[in-house]
């Protein structure tokens, strides 16, 4: 069970790479947080030559543009609870899973579990809460790819690939954790006797690496590597997902570290 990111999610739109293009906006905007005059200068000429800007409801990687008029707008934008941009709530008191029953919920987490290994309790708690509300929201995505508007799905290939775009719009990642979950517990009574969480973890391992190598298109291999890749996207975008990363977070050196190269010694390059 590796837990560093698989090469095919090298190309995934991650928190983590929100995160760095804040750094590039702020380092653009200036350590004081005025937007400099020629950036001001771009998006008033940018504005004026296109009209305003407006794209369908969807989570886009931040644009150098936008977050630098961001920083240098006066008011700030507090969103409306309910709205399409209110994608952070508070929780108060246990979770309560949107899109798993309470039952499939504990599968699920003991499944993001196994992929993992030993974890921190609360970036468990954090990656199976990712996992729940990425499979709640896929509807609505999947909903919102079929009517892009014709322009906008054209700019979406130009960045993404045709590939990607045409899967986000033929998948239903709902449909198949509904039909997988239940196949997953007859097969354990088929093998083992008992459902998947009544089994010891060696069972369940076994169980595991079934899925993982299974044809392509079965469907209980698909269910594997949907959890397996949004827990991988939920846990390194969490506190201690990052953490092992070494991620340092956008900060600067007051002056030059220096190298750490011992002197007097010579290396190859």
């Amino acid at each position: 069970m590796n837990q560093l990111p698989p090469p095919e999610l090298a190309d995934q739109i991650t928190r983590r790479q929100w995160l760095l293009r804040l750094g590039e906006t702020v380092a653009l905007a200036g350590v004081s947080g005025v937007v400099p005059t020629a950036v001001a200068e771009h998006l008033a000429a940018a504005k004026k030559a296109r009209g305003p800007i407006v794209l369908p409801p969807g989570l886009y990687l931040p644009s150098a543009d936008h977050l630098a008029h961001a920083l240098g707008a006066r008011e700030t934008y507090v969103s409306k609870p309910g709205s399409e941009t209110e994608y952070v709530q508070l929780i108060h008191g246990p979770y309560q899973p949107q899109f798993f029953p309470q039952q499939d919920f504990q599968i699920v987490t003991r499944l993001v579990e196994l992929i993992l290994g030993q974890v921190d309790t609360t970036a468990l708690s954090q990656t199976t809460q990712w996992v729940d509300f990425w499979l709640y929201s896929a509807a609505g995505v999947l909903e919102e790819a079929k009517q892009l508007d014709p322009l906008h799905r054209s700019l979406a290939v130009a960045y993404y690939g045709e590939a990607v775009i045409k899967e986000l719009e033929t998948s239903n990642p709902q449909l198949v954790a509904r039909q997988c979950i239940p196949a997953l517990n007859e097969l354990s009574r088929a093998r083992y006797g008992a459902g998947f969480l009544e089994l010891g973890e060696p069972s369940q391992l076994e169980l595991v690496e079934f899925m993982s190598a299974a044809q392509a298109q079965d469907p209980l291999r698909k269910f594997f590597e949907l959890i397996r890749k949004e827990t991988i996207l939920g846990y390194y975008t969490s506190a201690e997902g990052l953490k092992e990363l070494s991620y340092k977070g956008n900060s600067y050196h007051g002056q030059c570290p220096g190298c750490s190269i011992n002197e007097g010694t010579v290396g190859n390059v």
